[in-house]
Formats: structure tokens, C-alpha cells, sequence
């Protein structure tokens, strides 16, 4: 044998004297082989270092066994989902394939990466696409769509009520005293418009629908620096800000403190995703938090019951957010 070639099941069978087909029958566990067999072939695969051409045998079975993940590259909150999908895939016997959209590459390119790496099915992390063009995808191969909503029944879904988690915020606020609440916007797409509605909603539930303030935002740290600098240099300071995300909120908070606004002293300022920079000591960020660990478990569920399973109909789960109480948020600045 050639030093440095891969180690062929051939190499195997012929260093017991076997055929192949009874080789391939004991590596992969199927019933037949004797005890003793089973033992010499195990004892010569360990002894040469023979590894499985895992890409031969699923090409051979027409499967593919891969599962791609679209993600957005800069979003921790994604990172963290992702981490949870690889966990959770193996114990099915699949593997991710990630396709990232950064500042140059588009949703669609990232998508169509998956497509051209013969994945069997696509978990889409907050996708921006259409509902209709994520119902074409469909029909193609399995889509989960995870952490927003799909208003058509075209896809599976696994997310949390983001407008419930903003309420579940604003409520805090009010609970706290607040009456003066701002609202950090997350630019356009289906995620940011729930949450704008959570908060126009509780806002008009607490009977504070004339102070309602929406600003305009994004969803990185350079909007909410964008927004700090805004207020700062208008007509007064609200005593709450609520963000779109935890990157906004970092973004506000910088501004913030770099020009003496005391947080919570003067204004209190919650996030949302519960990312883990929100739990750094020196940020200490009030968060709405979703559980990836769920979103996750949901998601690669709906998958394997659509691919091993043929399921047929499309479903949506919906998870409550919950809400972390740091170091961010306190009683009104007194009139």
C-alpha cells in the first residue's frame, strides 16, 4: 500500500482473506457475519487506519445527508442558533452546510451556494425573502423558516412571538414607572414590522398611545449610534428606549455613556435576543431572549419528519420570548 493513500475497503478485505461485500456487511453493522468475522474485521479496519468514504456511500444512496443553514455572518444571535443545529443534527445523522450573508453577498447567492451543494433540505435563519419565493423553494426541498414569521401556509416556521417579547419589554418599563418609551426600529422585513407592532401595541394598551415614538433604525450597532446621536442633539431625551436588537441597543449605549447620559440613571435602554455581548459585566443589557436551544430542536424536528418521515402538511411553532432583568434598566429619571 501506497504511503499516504486513503485506506479502501479492498485493502481491508484483502488483509482477512474476505470479499468486500462481506467487509461492507460488518462495517456497517448489518446482521449476518459470525462473531469471529465481525472481530478479525474490526481488529484489520482499526489496525490500517480505514476511515469510510462517507461522500461515496451517500452519492451511492442518492442522499446526501446534508442540511443547509443560512445565516447571517455578523448576527451572534445567529452564531448561537448554529451552534445549536450541530448538536442537534447529528443525532439524525446529518450535517450542516453553512452559506452566510455578509455586506456583499445576498440573501440569494447564499441560498443558491446551499441549492448547488446538494443539500436535502434548508433551514433559513430570519430570511428576508418573499413568502412566496420561500414557497418556490419549497417545492423544491424541505424549508424551515426560523425567527420569522411566513403569513402564507408555504413553509414550516419555528419562531418566537417577537411581537409579545417587545410587549413583554415595553410592560417592564411601564412597570417600572416609565411612561416616556421609545422605540428603536429594525428597518424594513417581516421580523422588525412584528416588533414595531408589539410596541405600538403596548404602548396603547398602557394608554400611552400620544408618547408613542418609533425611531428610525436598523439593525447593527452603527444605527443605534446613529439614533443616540439623534436624541441627543433633539428637543429632550425619552427616560426608555427599547431596541430592535441587542446590537442596536450596544450601538445606543456607546453614544451614551461617551456623552455622560447616565443608563438607567437618565434613560433606561433594553434589547432583544439576549445575545451573549448582552451578558458581558460591562454591558449587563436588559434583553428579551429567545431559547436557540428549542428553536433549534424544533426546526431540525420538522426537517427529519419532512425527509424521513413524508410528512406532507406545513406547520408553525411559536415559542414565548422571555425577558433577562440587568443593569440597564431602572425607575424614571424624577421631572
Amino acid at each position: 500500500m501506497n504511503a499516504g493513500r486513503r485506506v479502501r475497503l479492498e485493502d481491508v478485505a484483502a488483509a482477512v482473506g474476505l470479499s468486500t461485500a462481506s467487509v461492507s456487511l460488518v462495517l456497517r453493522g448489518v446482521p449476518g457475519p459470525s462473531a469471529a468475522t465481525r472481530e478479525r474485521v474490526l481488529e484489520a479496519a482499526t489496525r490500517l487506519g480505514y476511515r469510510p468514504d462517507r461522500a461515496a456511500s451517500l452519492l451511492a444512496r442518492r442522499r446526501s445527508r446534508l442540511i443547509g443553514v443560512l445565516l447571517d455572518v455578523r448576527s451572534s444571535f445567529h452564531a448561537q442558533i448554529v451552534e445549536d443545529l450541530h448538536e442537534t443534527v447529528e443525532q439524525h445523522g446529518y450535517e450542516l452546510v453553512l452559506a452566510t450573508i455578509t455586506r456583499g453577498r445576498t440573501e440569494q447567492r447564499a441560498v443558491e451556494t446551499l441549492l448547488d451543494s446538494r443539500c436535502e433540505a434548508l433551514i433559513l435563519l430570519g430570511p428576508e425573502a418573499s413568502a412566496a419565493r420561500l414557497a418556490a423553494l419549497d417545492r423544491q426541498l424541505p424549508v424551515v423558516a426560523v425567527s420569522r414569521r411566513v403569513p402564507t401556509p408555504g413553509v414550516d416556521v419555528v419562531r418566537v412571538a417577537d411581537d409579545a417579547g417587545v410587549a413583554r419589554a415595553v410592560e417592564h418599563l411601564t412597570d417600572l414607572g416609565h411612561r416616556d418609551i421609545a422605540y428603536l426600529d429594525g428597518g424594513p422585513g417581516m421580523i422588525a414590522a412584528d416588533r414595531r407592532r408589539g410596541y405600538q401595541r403596548a404602548m396603547r394598551e398602557a394608554g400611552l398611545t400620544a408618547r408613542a415614538r418609533v425611531l428610525p433604525g436598523d439593525k447593527d450597532e452603527a444605527a443605534g449610534m446613529r439614533a443616540a446621536r439623534e436624541l441627543l442633539d433633539g428637543a429632550g431625551l425619552p427616560t426608555a428606549v427599547v431596541c430592535f436588537n441587542d446590537r442596536c441597543a450596544v450601538g445606543l449605549l456607546d453614544v451614551f455613556i461617551r456623552g455622560g447620559v447616565a443608563v438607567p440613571g437618565t434613560v433606561s435602554v433594553v434589547g432583544y435576543d439576549d445575545d451573549p455581548l448582552s451578558r458581558l459585566a460591562h454591558v449587563a443589557l436588559t434583553t428579551v431572549g429567545q431559547d436557540t436551544g428549542r428553536l433549534a430542536e424544533h426546526a431540525v424536528a420538522a426537517i427529519v419528519e419532512r425527509l424521513d418521515g413524508d410528512r406532507g402538511e406545513h406547520r408553525e411553532v411559536v415559542l414565548p420570548p422571555y425577558l433577562v432583568v440587568r443593569n440597564t434598566t431602572g425607575e424614571p429619571r424624577p421631572n
